[in-house]
């Protein structure tokens, strides 16, 4: 009978046909307790695979905050048409005031809050819709064109697009007050 060397080599050894020869300790161990010569061939590009995100690969993770996520998702929803502004009525006071101090910056992650993981998010937008657009409408594009920018510029899969619509703006409501001709003196 022949004799199989392949069978005769300890786990942990690489074996010259599979590669670099490099071997993950921890795929030696389960290979040890396993004693399957398979699963100690298991290398750090294929356990990165098996996580399946672009953010973790054999060479490193990247980690994305979540004000990346808000800052895409806010420049994203403003992009739509029909989208009149972002956030509640206090943020968009909040907003206004700041813009008219010299040198702030406008807030493009304002009516948005997110939950992120490691490999996965769910956004929430608050919106205020132009009088005429369909909300129905809006809010789909909204949804696409969030979860096309965040999973394009982030790598994060994107579970839930959820949209609260605050208000509707009306044509009326950018003319300034008219004189009373009551004034204060």
């Amino acid at each position: 009978m022949t004799e199989n060397n392949s069978a005769a080599q300890k786990p942990g050894q690489g074996n010259a046909a599979s590669g670099s020869g490099r071997q993950n300790p921890a795929s030696a161990d389960l290979a040890a307790r396993n004693g399957n010569d398979h699963s100690a061939e298991l290398t750090r590009k294929q356990a990165a695979a098996a996580a399946n995100s672009p953010l973790v690969i054999e060479y490193g993770a990247t980690t994305v905050e979540e004000t990346v996520v808000q800052k895409l998702s806010g420049i994203a929803a403003r992009e739509v048409p029909g989208v009149y502004a972002m956030g509640n009525i206090a943020r968009r006071t909040f907003d206004a005031i700041s813009e008219r101090i010299p040198g702030s910056r406008t807030q493009v992650s304002g009516g948005v809050s997110v939950e992120k993981g490691d490999r996965q998010t769910a956004i929430d937008l608050t919106v205020i819709v132009e009088y005429g657009a369909s909300i129905v409408e809006v809010a789909e594009n909204i949804r696409r064109n969030v979860i096309r920018a965040v999973e394009h510029g982030t790598g994060l899969e994107v579970v839930e697009v959820n949209i609260s619509v605050a208000d509707v703006h009306l044509p009326e409501d950018d003319e300034q007050p008219r004189e009373s001709g009551h004034e204060l003196t």
